[in-house]
């Protein structure tokens, strides 16, 4: 039998550099004495402070002098232990000092245990991740434009995959609906002014920027030229748009949202007194979903009536999409969302943590909550029996 602690050093080194998460090197380190030594439990490290985006206008923004963002990185795991079937879905937010912190796979709730993970005996898929600018001395009751700003996805790309301070360009929406693009090479913002429509969603898909407006209309972003190029014509419908990608197609996801005046009002008035326009937002009630394939030679959205065993998940930051059979669970061909209306109407148990999760069933085209899908409840909430109070040192 061949003995692995032998291999020698420059190799363990070529194998490292080709783990893509903490936690791969971490299970990686924890071979043995050898592969520990051999690697430094490194990770990629972005600059300490990212600019304010410019106004609609490109100019700066007149705090950009004193306040700024620094950026970190979410992913989201299915995890198993070998000894039981049952999987968990969380998402694991990595601290500047190493440390894990747990939260909600959908939301942006950080759950408040005392416990975190051992996962040197337990199985990982990585399913997700998304990366989220964090303020740096901005008062936090602020509820103006520019603290609203980045509640929009953010996506990154590394421009050398396997440095680490290598470059990377960042791309999200700007608060004006038009693309907002960040260059390490040029450490600020541009807003591109290519605009027919607002924009609804942006994603990084084999290695390219796309974006869709909420017409439908797609665009490869050209980060290098600051340009954008049609791939897929509009498709009307729906109130809102995401992509996602489901092995290797790249879908269009069309939310229809309908205002429901069902909804308590004494809530509303409570918590939305002087926010009108919030409390509207609140009250809107998703009730269809269409998905779609693009058809990359046609440059159009073809509409997609089965997922077969796949479930599509829109989250608060990231989408993401993975098997029934990677989530441990016998049917998949469903959208798992957040959706604020099952939180305001109390729509199930809201002691747990997939309170305000929706589940659109493709088959049956039915919505409801969460906690009427038991298999899908029991990914989110409560935590497994192996979850254990071993505190986890990368």
């Amino acid at each position: 039998m061949a003995d692995w602690s032998q291999l020698p050093k420059d190799l363990l080194g070529l194998i490292a550099k080709r783990l893509d998460t903490s936690f791969d090197l971490f299970r990686f380190r924890h071979v043995c004495s050898t592969w520990r030594s051999s690697v430094t439990p490194t990770r990629r490290r972005f600059p300490g402070r990212f600019p304010l985006l410019p106004n609609e206008n490109n100019s700066k923004n007149f705090f950009s002098s004193s306040f700024g963002f620094s950026l970190s990185k979410r992913t989201v795991f299915v995890i198993r232990s070998p000894h039981n079937a049952t999987s968990w879905l969380i998402k694991v937010k990595e601290d500047e000092s190493n440390r894990k912190h747990l939260l909600n796979p959908l939301k942006r709730h950080r759950f408040d245990f005392a416990k975190v993970l051992d996962i040197q005996n337990l199985s990982l898929l990585e399913i997700g991740h998304e990366y989220v600018l964090n303020y740096i001395n901005y008062p936090p009751n602020s509820l103006n434009d520019a603290c609203t700003l980045y509640m929009e996805k953010l996506i990154l790309m590394h421009l050398d995959q396997k440095s680490e301070l290598g470059g990377f360009v960042l791309l999200t929406i700007h608060v004006s609906g038009k693309l907002a693009i960040y260059t390490s090479e040029n450490k600020d913002w541009v807003i591109l002014e290519q605009m027919p429509s607002p924009y609804d969603d942006v994603i990084l898909f084999k290695g390219k920027f796309y974006a869709v407006d909420n017409t439908g209309r797609t665009v490869y972003v050209d980060h290098s030229c600051f340009d954008v190029n049609l791939v897929a014509n509009p498709v009307f419908g729906g109130d809102k748009k995401y992509l996602v990608q489901c092995k290797c197609d790249l879908l269009l996801v069309d939310m229809y949202l309908s205002i429901d005046a069902t909804v308590d009002s004494s809530f509303s008035n409570e918590y939305f007194e002087h926010e009108p326009q919030l409390a509207y937002c609140m009250s809107e009630r998703t009730v269809m979903f269409k998905v779609f394939r693009l058809d990359w030679k046609q440059k159009e959205w073809i509409e997609v009536k089965n997922l077969r065993d796949h479930v599509l998940f829109l989250g608060e930051d990231c989408v993401f999409s993975t098997s029934a059979d990677d989530l441990g669970v016998s049917k998949g061909n469903c959208i798992l969302f957040v959706d604020n209306l099952f939180y305001l109407s109390g729509e199930g148990d809201g002691s747990d943590c997939g309170h305000g999760v929706g589940v659109f069933d493709l088959e049956s085209g039915c919505i409801k909550p969460l906690e009427n899908y038991p298999e899908l409840s029991k990914l989110f909430w409560p935590p497994p029996a192996w979850f254990t109070p071993t505190v986890l040192e990368v």
